[in-house]
């Protein structure tokens, strides 16, 4: 019988990456964290005692406690939020059980460029359709759900990254560009540790479509359709990206479990 207010790995595996996805709060002890420092994507960190600071993360979103072995730190800021009308749960087995679940992707800390408010923040050309939005919407949903975007005329991105302490990301000559014959994704994926089934074969059809070479994905020609047509709908790029998010989410949807699925008409045709 599972414990009360707990949700297993594989359970919870299952929302990471989805708008269902609850608020994960990693609690684990510094001195824990130094030994083993990686995230269960789209986690934060925070003081186990400071009740009220998560609380106030968690608002009146559901939320996932994590602590090293899903035992007593975890089990007690799950009890002390409930009390205050929180919905909260702890990961059973904690970092440990998620450790031991086969693939169980985990986000190396120091790859994520947080900034000093707690969040990272990135800096791109505006007027974004493939890659640009494909980026945001991997790390929204698999390494800082709280990330912050900012879209400026190419000229100014590197003097915006500068004002700002903004990470610049799909520009000629930075880190977190091209490689190769592979897009930004591919670099995110490749430096957050995310490579699974579903984010390789959601890559491949941002690949193709981003970089004109639609016999890599057949799916290829429809995402530089939908995207060129949201640019076009929405003048604004950040109500842009929020739409896009939207399509990003169901292509997730399909790489992960709809990928073999077909459809033709009339509905008993035989091949």
């Amino acid at each position: 019988m599972p414990a009360p207010n707990s949700i297993t790995p594989k359970q919870l595996m299952r929302l990471i990456g989805t708008p269902q996805a609850p608020v994960l709060v990693d609690i684990c002890l510094d001195e824990d964290f130094t030994a083993d420092p990686y995230l269960i994507p789209g986690s934060l960190r925070h003081p186990a005692k400071d009740i009220d600071g998560i609380a106030e993360k968690i608002g009146d979103r559901a939320a996932v406690i994590i602590c090293q072995k899903g035992k007593k730190l975890s089990q007690g800021v799950v009890s002390w939020l409930r009390s205050k009308g929180c919905v909260a749960e702890y990961l059973e087995g904690g970092m440990f059980g998620w450790r031991e679940m086969p693939d169980a992707p985990r986000v190396p800390a120091s790859a994520v460029p947080w900034h000093e408010g707690g969040r990272s923040v990135w800096v791109t050309r505006h007027r974004p359709k493939i890659d640009r939005i494909a980026c945001p919407w991997l790390i929204r949903r698999f390494v800082d759900p709280g990330a912050q975007f900012l879209f400026v005329a190419p000229s100014e991105v590197q003097a915006t990254a500068e004002a700002f302490n903004a990470t610049p990301f799909d520009i000629e000559d930075t880190f977190w560009s091209h490689r190769q014959d592979r897009c930004t994704f591919d670099t995110m994926l490749d430096e957050f540790q995310l490579r699974m089934p579903a984010l390789d074969r959601l890559a491949a059809v941002v690949r193709a479509a981003d970089t004109n070479r639609h016999d890599l994905a057949p799916e290829a020609a429809g995402l530089l359709a939908i995207s060129v047509g949201l640019s076009r709908q929405y003048r604004d790029d950040h109500q842009n990206l929020e739409a896009g998010l939207h399509l990003y989410d169901a292509l997730y949807r399909w790489a992960r479990d709809g990928f073999d699925e077909g459809h033709d008409w009339p509905t008993d045709r035989k091949s």
